[in-house]
């Protein structure tokens, strides 16, 4: 696990970040008539995180870059937010009274991831040469 904090540290100041994001009960604000603003939240909230993780992963191993098996980072940096996500979805909906679990919600976190491993997978592919 230290291995992790030493590694990953702001990625996981980011999960936890996320987390808090996701199970506190947000104020009502003028924003929120603003149609969509939930997803694009969403979107930011996973692209911010796997993006970290893809460039968390790069940083931890520019060294040994040659040697480096890609799917580690396919796993770190895409799945597991994927699913992390889906487990928040969960969680909101069966644990919480003021949040509820949304499908669309789950797709915006998967857009996130996306674009954040299509953006990743280049930095990756550059500086493996």
């Amino acid at each position: 696990m230290l291995y992790y904090i030493k590694k990953y540290p702001l990625s996981l100041l980011i999960i936890l970040a996320v987390v808090y994001l996701s199970f506190f009960k947000p104020p009502q604000t003028e924003m929120d008539s603003i149609p969509g603003i939930d997803k694009v939240v969403h979107v930011c909230m996973y692209l911010g995180m796997s993006g970290m993780l893809w460039l968390e992963f790069v940083r931890a191993h520019r060294k040994d870059a040659g040697r480096v098996r890609v799917w580690h980072a396919w796993v770190g940096a895409a799945l597991c937010p994927v699913l992390f996500s889906g487990v928040v979805e969960l969680l909101q909906e069966y644990c919480t009274t003021y949040r509820g679990g949304d499908w669309l919600d789950f797709a915006a976190n998967t857009t996130g991831v996306l674009l954040a491993s299509l953006v990743g997978r280049f930095v990756l592919m550059r500086r493996r040469g």
